[in-house]
């Protein structure tokens, strides 16, 4: 019975953590490479939560979607105040 009140931990096989600031490198690199100016279309998915600020190439779309948009923000604090 003590078995059934604890909480479990599950993860699927093959699924990978990706830190939110690999995220972000990813990302950018992506929407460089397709010729949009990637701080503007960050921020525009930052501020609306609408993925279409992102493309879908090099699966960036999908990649961003994996975090909460907190999580991303709260890399972009940290890392902004520790290059300070």
């Amino acid at each position: 019975m003590d078995r059934f009140e604890e909480t479990m931990m599950f993860k699927s096989v093959g699924e990978e953590s990706v830190s939110a600031r690999d995220i972000l490198q990813k990302v950018y690199a992506a929407l460089q490479e397709k010729g949009y100016d990637p701080i503007n279309q960050m921020v525009g998915y930052l501020m609306s939560g609408d993925p279409v600020y992102i493309t879908s190439h090099n699966q960036a779309r999908a990649m961003i979607r994996k975090l909460e948009r907190f999580e991303l923000i709260e890399e972009l604090v940290r890392t902004y105040l520790q290059a300070k």
